[in-house]
Parts: structure tokens; C-alpha cells; sequence
């Protein structure tokens, strides 16, 4: 490993992902206008307009969890830290599923992106050592990740039992569906770029940021809270209005 960081906040990194919790926020809340009727009709399911900004936000998210990373194996991360986080992350994992049972029973979270995240960031902590001392790996193994699904499919996939690899051959019925490939590549991805900055332009992410992003940083900072915090407000907000609406 290289010399360890030293323990301080990346800021601009924490701005970048909270310019994906607040994209995904008014995306989320635009689906939630729809599935109460208060908006004309979408479809979040095949119209490109939603289709591709899920598609943009979900990378993003992932690109700041693989640059995280590589960042917290740099400060020397302990095991009992990492283990700590990654549980709060399967709880919340498990919520959403819970949740969405609750809402969506026909369509549930059985693999969303935080289902994901529990996955990938165990697979990247499993191959840090590797990564970091052949720079080439997380490059090759994203572009394989990203270019597997379409060159593998079987029906075995199809089920929810084993649709969370992600070589199926047509996409499951649910609200949330990340499943590891293609998105190890994205995470993979991030994990190397994060990496080049870190060995060859740190103030890239390391740098101060201008005041009036201060709040990005914040939300950055408590992505997971905002996370799991956010869908329950604006759905409460959204059911009070029609309930004072009638």
C-alpha cells in the first residue's frame, strides 16, 4: 500500500455526491407526483427523459462509492470501521426491501443499489491490495464487468433468486434493479479513476470548495441518512397535500 492520507474530509468529493442525492431526490419526487396523479402521466419505466437520468445518477453514485473507497483504503481504513459501515449499509439495504414490499407488493426491491453497494464494496475491499499495486486491474475487470452482459444471458438469471448477477434475459419487474453486472464495472471504474487522482492530480478531490456548495458537502457527507430519510418525507408531504386537498 502507499504511503497512508492523512484523516480528513475529501469535500469536493462529498459535493459530487451530493449533487447525485439531490438529483436522485428530484427524481424520486417527480416519480412520486406521478404515482399519485398529481402530473400528467409518465412512464419512469421506458420514456428515455427518466430511463437515462436513472441510468446518470446510478453511475454517479457508484463512481463517488468506488472513489470512496480507494480513498478509505489509502487512510488505512481498519477492518472493524469498514465492517461497522458495510452493516449499516446491509440494514438499510434491507429496509428498502421491506419498504417497497410494503408499497409495491408486486414489484418489490429485492437487489436496488444499496443492495448493490453491499456487494461491490466487499468485493473491492476483498481485491484492494491487488488493485493497488497493479493499477490495471480495476480497468480491465470494469470494462469486463460492463461489456459480460452483453455478450452472456440465460434464463437461469431471470428469477430473483439469481437476477441480482444480471445476466438475464429480460429485465425483472421491481422498482430498483442495480444488479452486479453491469454496475461492478461502474464501481470498478471509480475505483481507478479515484485512484489516478489520488497519484497524479489529489486537488481534484482533495481541494477546498467554494462556500456555496457547502450544503452539497453536507448532504454528501450523510448520503446513507439522506438516503433512507428522503422518499419517506416527500411521500408523507405529497399524502398530506392530498389529504388537505380533498
Amino acid at each position: 500500500m502507499s504511503s497512508p492520507l492523512p484523516a480528513q474530509r475529501y469535500d469536493r468529493l462529498d459535493v459530487l455526491r451530493g449533487v447525485a442525492i439531490v438529483w436522485m431526490a428530484a427524481f424520486h419526487f417527480a416519480f412520486d407526483l406521478n404515482h399519485f396523479g398529481l402530473v400528467a402521466r409518465q412512464d419512469f419505466y421506458s420514456d428515455p427523459l427518466w430511463t437515462w437520468q436513472r441510468t446518470a445518477i446510478v453511475t454517479l453514485f457508484l463512481c463517488c462509492a468506488g472513489i470512496g473507497q480507494v480513498v478509505a483504503w489509502r487512510q488505512g481504513q481498519t477492518r472493524r470501521r469498514f465492517v461497522l459501515r458495510w452493516l449499516q449499509i446491509l440494514d438499510c439495504a434491507l429496509l428498502v426491501s421491506v419498504a417497497s414490499a410494503m408499497m409495491f407488493p408486486r414489484s418489490w426491491i429485492s437487489f436496488g443499489v444499496l443492495h448493490a453497494i453491499v456487494v461491490m464494496v466487499l468485493l473491492l475491499r476483498w481485491m484492494a491490495p491487488l488493485m493497488e499495486h497493479r493499477p490495471w486491474v480495476p480497468w480491465a475487470l470494469g470494462a469486463l464487468a460492463l461489456a459480460l452482459p452483453w455478450w452472456v444471458s440465460h434464463p437461469f438469471f431471470d428469477s430473483r433468486v439469481t437476477n441480482w448477477v444480471g445476466l438475464v434475459t429480460r429485465k425483472p419487474v421491481t422498482e430498483d434493479y442495480v444488479p452486479l453486472l453491469p454496475w461492478l464495472g461502474v464501481i470498478c471504474w471509480g475505483w481507478a479513476a479515484g485512484r489516478w487522482m489520488l497519484d497524479h492530480h489529489p486537488g481534484w478531490i482533495v481541494g477546498a470548495v467554494p462556500r456555496w456548495t457547502q450544503p452539497l458537502a453536507v448532504l454528501g457527507r450523510w448520503s446513507l441518512s439522506f438516503y433512507m430519510l428522503h422518499q419517506p418525507i416527500l411521500i408523507g408531504a405529497v399524502v398530506a397535500y392530498l389529504h388537505l386537498r380533498r
